[in-house]
């Protein structure tokens, strides 16, 4: 039986390979810094509305609702580091992003 790999399949493309999500992460971001900025608005925006709590994975999908054509790159795996960071910067969110205790580097 012929095992196929990620790196063998057509258009399945992992544009920031690095040794760890961290890495990985932090070279998406650097690319694409807009990211960072429309979740900060999309928390800003839900929790003005009178939301208690907001998801990361529900603010990952509103932004590919809104970019139709992809945004490519935006691996579920960054959503806790993103979470992280927007409380890093609004530690007064922090009723409102719930993260968990990391288990990978």
């Amino acid at each position: 039986m012929t095992t196929i790999s990620q790196d063998g399949l057509p258009g399945l493309r992992f544009p920031y390979q690095g040794s760890t999500i961290t890495e990985q992460f932090h070279a998406f971001d650097f690319r694409h810094p807009w990211v960072y900025r429309s979740l900060e608005q999309l928390v800003e925006q839900r929790l003005a509305a009178g939301a208690k709590r907001v998801g990361m994975k529900a603010l990952f999908e509103a932004l590919r609702w809104r970019h139709p054509h992809g945004v490519e790159g935006l691996n579920n795996n960054y959503t806790a580091l993103y979470a992280r960071r927007l409380l890093a910067a609004h530690p007064e969110w922090a009723s409102a992003i719930e993260v968990r205790r990391r288990r990978s580097p």
